[in-house]
This record gives C-alpha cells, sequence and structure tokens, in this order.
C-alpha cells in the first residue's frame, strides 16, 4: 500500500463529502486526538465541520510519510459561520493551518492527531 496516495485520495473523499466511502480510508475503531470516535463519530464530526464551514475545502501543503505513519500539514481558504473555535468568525474569510499525524493499521487510518493553528485566525480577527 503507497499511504501517500492512499491518504491523497481520502482527502479527495472529504472534499466531495463521500460519507458512504469514508470507510474505505478510516477504521472502524478510529480515534482522533486520544478519543475513540469509531467510524460513525469520525463521520459525524467531519459532517458537522462542513455544516459550519460550508465552503470547506482540505488542501495538501505538504506531506510526509513514514509507513505506517504519514504527516500532512493542510491548508484552509473558508468562511466559517458563527463561532469558529470560540472565535466570533461570523462568516469572515479567515486562511489557516492545521497539522494532521495519521496512523494506519490494515490500510485504513486508525489514529489521528490533529492541531488547527488557532492563533493564526485570532490575529486576522483583530
Amino acid at each position: 500500500m503507497d499511504i501517500a496516495e492512499t491518504y491523497r485520495a481520502y482527502i479527495a473523499c472529504l472534499n466531495k463529502q463521500d460519507w458512504g466511502n469514508l470507510g474505505g480510508f478510516v477504521g472502524d475503531e478510529v480515534r482522533h486526538n486520544g478519543n475513540l470516535l469509531g467510524l460513525s463519530g469520525y463521520r459525524r464530526m467531519l459532517e458537522a465541520d462542513f455544516e459550519q464551514i460550508p465552503d470547506l475545502h482540505f488542501s495538501i501543503q505538504m506531506l510526509v510519510t513514514d509507513p505506517p505513519r504519514i504527516a500532512a500539514r493542510l491548508w484552509f481558504d473558508v468562511s466559517p459561520i458563527g463561532q469558529f473555535l470560540g472565535l466570533p468568525v461570523n462568516g469572515s474569510n479567515v486562511t489557516f493551518a492545521e497539522n494532521g499525524f495519521y496512523e494506519f493499521r490494515e490500510d485504513r487510518i486508525h489514529e489521528v492527531w490533529s492541531v488547527i493553528d488557532k492563533s493564526a485566525i485570532e490575529a486576522q480577527l483583530n
């Protein structure tokens, strides 16, 4: 398995909101930042992200692989509605990065650790 190719296909799946195929990329017992969400909880988290950010699009800015792990710097140029990460974005356009680390088992993502650059958003709102 080429995890970089699989990861790119996973990002394409997210951008298409192709939730029916999410299980082909994400394990049934997936964890996010140490919390067991399972596939259904992970899907709900992503669906909520798209509800809060109607123009959400994941862009891979940097990708590093060390199988079975992969690290990605994702870039966002979006306009979240209402509060986002506790900040009053209210439809303003903001750009920021998310740094994510993923661990694959049996060709699917089983662990995700991610951090959003909230300070970049705060700087744009001030």
